[in-house]
C-alpha cells in the first residue's frame, strides 16, 4: 500500500533587486504563474529588508531571490533562504559582447570579489577591459569618476552599478540574462517545496514531542537551543520563546552539553538536581558525516521513573517466570543425594505429577527447578508459590484468579491467576501440606480436570505440570483429616524423599566449603578454605542440623563475616571461640545425639522446637521477626510450636 501523497502548496518567493533585473524578472513572472505567487520588489539595501521582514513576520513568503550586493546584504540580515542569481561565463561573455559595439574600452564593476572567468574572455573577445570591485555605494560612484576620467565609457554590471554608472554620465549594460535568472527562479521553486516539506515535518515532530512526559531540548553545534517542548518547560523551566537560540548552559548551568561536544560521547542515565526536582537526564550527540552538529537532552522525573519500574517489576512477576537453577548446580555426592538426583532426572522425562518431601532445608525447590529445566517443559514458564506463605483469603486469588468486580478490593482488569500463567510449563506448589482443606477440593479438580475457573469467570483450559513439595507428614495428615485422601494419592503418583543433612555424610564438609567461598567472594581465594573446613570437621559432623542445608548457609555466612574481617579468625581456642560464634554446636552437648533413628528424629526435633523458642524469645514474642530470623514462613513456625504442644499435651493426658 502506497503511502499517501503529501499536499503541495504554492510557493511563495519575493524577487527584491532593482530597476533593469526587477523589469527581467517581472517579464518571467508570468510562465511560473500556475506554481508560485511571485512578489517583485524594486528596493534595495534597508528599504529592501525591511519590507522583505515585514512579510517574513507575517509568514507570507519562502524564498527571497535577490541578487549581487542587495542579495549579500538581504542573507546576512534575514532567517529564510535567500536564492541569489549568479553570474555566469555565458553572462559576462553577452554582455561584454553587446557593450563591445558601443566602446572598446569597458569596465566590469562586481560587488567584493572579481570575476575569476574574465581574464579568459578577455583574450577571446581581444577587449580593453577592466575589472573593478567595490565594496559601498560611494566606493562604486568614485570608481566611475575614475574610469570616466580615463576614458571608460561603458559599464558592465548588476542592475544597481548600471543605475548609478548612468548617473555619472556612463553607459550601463546589466550583466543578468533571461536564462540565468529562469534558472534561479527554479532552484528557489525547490528550495520552497523543501522548506514547506520541512515544516511540514518539523510540525508533526512537535506534535509528538508536546505529547511526551519526557522533557526534550535540542541545541546545535554552537550548543544554541533549536527546539524544546512543554515537559521541559515543567521539569526545568525552560520554555520555547524564552530558551530559542540562546546558550543552554545560560539558561540552566545544570543542563548544559558541553562535555558531549568535547568527548563526543552520550551521557546516559545521570540522575540529577534541577530546581529542586530529581531528575534523570541523557545526553546525545547528533553526527552529520563524522561531525557533531548538534546534541539532545532528555530529562525524565525520576519519581515517573520509579513508578513505571515498579510497575515493569509487577508485571514481570506475573510474564517472566523462570528456573534458575539445573541438576548440575546440586552439590553433593553421598550416595543418598546421588539416588534422589537419579530419581528426578528420570521423573523429568515425564509429564506426571511429582510429589517431593524432604525436611525444612533440604533444597526441594532446587530438585524441582532442575526437573523443569530438565524436562520438555525447560522453554516454557515455571512458576513457584509457597502456600503457606500466602493467607488463606488471598491463596485462591492467587492460584486461580478472578475477573474484574469478582469481589470488594478486586484489581481492576482482573488478575490471571498462577495456573494459567503456567499455562505449558511447570507449576511448584511448596509447602502443599499448609494448603487449607476447602482450597484441596479445587486443587483436585483442578489437577483432573486441566481447567480452572477463575473466580466471577469462565472455565479455562490449562497444560500445566504439577510438581508438589512439602516437609509434613502428608500421610499422617490423611490420618489427621487436615489433608484430603484423594488428593494425597493424585499428588503421590511419582514421589522423592530428599536426605536430611545429618543424613548425607561427608556431603556437610563439600557444602561447607563451597558455601563459604560464595559468602567470602573476592576473598576466597586469599584464604584457606579448605583448611578451615577440615578444623571445624569435627564440629560440623557432630551437629545434627535440624535446619539442614538452609541452616548451614546461615552459619556459613556468620563464619564469612568474621573471617573477612580478620585473617587470625579461629586461630586459637577454636572451641572457645565457636561457643560465641556457633552456640548451637555446644546446645546439646551433653546430650550427644542417640544412635538410633527414631530417637535421632525425636533429638533432632526437640533441638529444632528449641531454637524456635530461643528464637521467638530473643525477638520479645514477635512471630514474624523470629520467622524472618530463622528463614521460616509464619506459617510453618506456627504450625511446629502448635504440634509439638498437642503432642506434649496428648503425653500429658496419658
Amino acid at each position: 500500500m502506497k503511502a499517501p501523497k503529501q499536499p503541495q502548496r504554492r510557493a511563495r518567493i519575493a524577487a527584491i533587486s532593482y530597476r533593469g533585473l526587477s523589469r527581467l524578472i517581472g517579464s518571467l513572472t508570468p510562465e511560473y504563474a500556475e506554481r508560485a505567487d511571485m512578489t517583485v520588489i524594486d528596493k534595495v539595501f534597508d528599504e529592501a529588508t525591511e519590507i522583505a521582514r515585514e512579510l517574513v513576520m507575517r509568514g507570507q513568503v519562502d524564498v527571497i531571490l535577490s541578487a549581487g550586493a542587495n542579495g549579500a546584504y538581504l542573507a546576512d540580515t534575514l532567517g529564510i533562504p535567500v536564492v541569489r542569481i549568479p553570474v555566469t561565463g555565458a553572462d559576462v561573455m553577452r554582455a561584454l559582447l553587446k557593450a563591445r559595439k558601443m566602446s572598446d574600452h569597458i569596465a566590469v564593476v562586481t560587488y567584493q570579489q572579481p570575476n575569476s572567468e574574465l581574464e579568459e574572455i578577455k583574450d577571446l573577445v581581444n577587449l580593453d577591459i577592466e575589472q573593478r570591485t567595490y565594496t559601498t555605494i560611494d566606493d562604486a560612484k568614485e570608481t566611475f569618476r575614475e574610469l570616466a576620467h580615463r576614458g571608460f565609457r561603458v559599464i558592465v554590471g548588476s542592475s544597481l552599478i548600471t543605475e548609478l554608472a548612468e548617473r555619472e554620465g556612463l553607459t550601463g549594460i546589466l550583466v543578468y540574462s533571461r536564462n540565468s535568472v529562469r534558472s534561479t527562479i527554479e532552484d528557489a521553486l525547490e528550495i520552497a517545496q523543501i522548506r514547506y516539506t520541512e515544516e511540514q515535518r518539523a510540525e508533526r515532530i512537535n506534535a509528538i514531542l508536546s505529547h511526551l512526559n519526557e522533557g526534550v531540548v535540542a541545541v546545535d553545534a554552537e550548543q544554541k537551543v533549536l527546539l524544546t517542548n512543554p515537559a521541559m518547560e515543567t521539569l526545568a523551566g525552560v520554555t520555547a520563546e524564552n530558551a530559542r537560540g540562546r546558550r543552554l548552559e545560560d539558561l540552566v548551568p545544570e543542563l548544559a552539553v558541553g562535555e558531549v561536544f568535547r568527548h563526543g560521547h552520550a551521557s546516559l542515565g545521570r540522575v540529577e538536581k534541577i530546581n529542586k526536582r530529581t531528575v534523570v537526564t541523557n545526553r546525545i550527540p547528533i553526527r552529520s558525516d563524522g561531525d557533531i552538529t548538534g546534541a539532545v537532552l532528555t530529562i525524565q522525573d525520576a519519581q515517573a521513573i520509579s513508578r513505571a519500574d515498579r510497575s515493569i517489576r509487577s508485571r514481570n512477576r506475573r510474564t517472566k517466570f523462570l528456573a534458575k537453577y539445573e541438576f548440575g548446580d546440586i552439590a553433593g555426592r553421598s550416595p543418598a543425594v546421588l539416588r534422589a538426583r537419579e530419581l528426578c532426572e528420570q521423573y523429568a522425562e515425564t509429564d506426571a505429577t511429582v510429589l517431593i518431601t524432604g525436611e525444612t532445608g533440604t533444597g526441594k525447590e532446587l530438585f524441582v527447578q532442575g526437573i523443569h529445566n530438565a524436562s520438555r517443559r525447560r522453554n516454557a514458564p515455571f512458576v513457584a508459590v509457597n502456600c503457606g506463605a500466602i493467607p488463606d483469603n488471598l491463596l485462591e486469588s492467587e492460584l486461580f484468579g478472578y475477573e474484574e468486580g469478582a469481589f470488594t478490593g478486586s484489581r481492576r482488569g482482573g488478575q490471571t491467576g498462577l495456573f494459567e500463567l503456567a499455562h505449558t510449563g511447570t507449576i511448584c506448589l511448596d509447602e502443599i501440606g499448609e494448603m487449607p482443606v476447602s482450597l484441596q477440593t479445587r486443587l483436585l479438580r483442578v489437577l483432573q480436570e486441566k481447567v480452572v475457573l477463575p473466580l466471577g469467570g469462565d472455565p479455562v483450559p490449562i497444560d500445566v505440570r504439577v510438581v508438589a513439595a512439602t516437609n509434613c507428614d502428608l500421610k499422617q495428615a490423611v490420618e489427621d483429616g487436615t489433608f484430603r485422601r484423594d488428593l494425597y494419592y493424585r499428588l503421590n503418583i511419582l514421589q522423592v524423599n530428599l536426605p536430611s543433612l545429618r543424613e548425607r555424610g561427608d556431603d556437610v564438609l563439600l557444602l561447607s566449603a563451597k558455601l563459604l567461598r560464595d559468602k567470602l567472594g573476592s576473598l576466597a581465594g586469599e584464604r584457606d578454605v579448605d583448611g578451615l573446613v577440615e578444623r571445624l570437621a569435627p564440629y560440623l559432623q557432630a551437629h545434627a542440623w535440624p535446619g539442614n542445608v538452609r541452616e548451614l548457609e546461615n552459619v556459613m555466612e556468620r563464619l564469612a563475616v568474621l573471617w573477612a574481617e580478620s585473617e587470625d579468625f579461629l586461630s586459637r581456642n577454636v572451641e572457645r571461640q565457636l561457643r560465641t560464634i556457633v552456640p548451637e554446636f555446644f546446645a546439646a552437648a551433653d546430650t550427644p545425639p542417640p544412635e538410633d533413628a527414631d530417637s535421632l528424629k525425636e533429638f533432632v526435633e526437640r533441638t529444632e522446637i528449641q531454637r524456635i523458642r530461643d528464637a521467638v524469645e530473643e525477638c520479645h514474642g514477635n512471630i514474624s521477626e523470629a520467622a524472618r530470623k530463622l528463614q521460616l514462613s509464619r506459617t510453618t513456625l506456627w504450625r511446629k510450636l502448635r504440634r509439638h504442644d498437642q503432642e506434649g499435651a496428648t503425653a500429658t493426658a496419658e
